[in-house]
């Protein structure tokens, strides 16, 4: 039976590029890699166009919310085999102690809540490219023979994604 990873996407303010991230992974990965999503310092709102992007991949929306990355170092939060920061916020903040020493790595993206000098579709834009720099290095992750991988093998990967795609 093949195994199950959790993947955390950490953004400041969790409300776009880490909730993309979570409904690609989930939803690309057809339950190989559960996806999840927080930030450092949540805005408490997903953004619009986020939203209507993980409804329209059948993402439960229910799901969708802003959350602190508090809930993930907590007793009873899911255990996590990878945590990817997607902004430069992010990664500069003291993370929380995550169990299982999880692998890490950092794929920067810009903000496409910034923005905000522009039009709808500039801004419909930005959000696109984010989405589709997410799918390219996601399908890489998913793709990757994990199982077969050591820890090293999987870290030296993760960082080679970002910089390959």
């Amino acid at each position: 039976m093949e195994k199950n990873y959790n993947i955390l996407f950490l953004c400041n303010e969790n409300s776009a590029r880490s909730i993309i991230a979570e409904a690609l992974t989930t939803t690309l990965s057809h339950g190989r890699f559960t996806g999840y999503s927080a930030g450092a310092k949540p805005s408490g709102t997903v953004h619009e166009i986020a939203f209507e992007m993980a409804k329209s991949m059948g993402f439960p929306i229910q799901l969708l919310r802003s959350k602190s990355w508090d809930e993930f170092s907590r007793e009873g939060a899911p255990k996590m085999d990878f945590i990817i920061t997607l902004c430069d916020t992010a990664i500069a903040e003291e993370c929380p102690i995550w169990p299982g020493h999880p692998s890490t790595a950092h794929w920067g993206f810009p903000n496409p809540a910034d923005s905000k000098v522009g039009d709808d579709e500039k801004i419909s834009q930005a959000f696109k490219r984010v989405e589709m720099g997410l799918r390219n290095r996601i399908e890489l992750l998913i793709d990757l023979p994990i199982e077969t991988l050591n820890r090293l093998q999987i870290q030296d990967q993760l960082h080679s994604i970002h910089y390959s795609s």
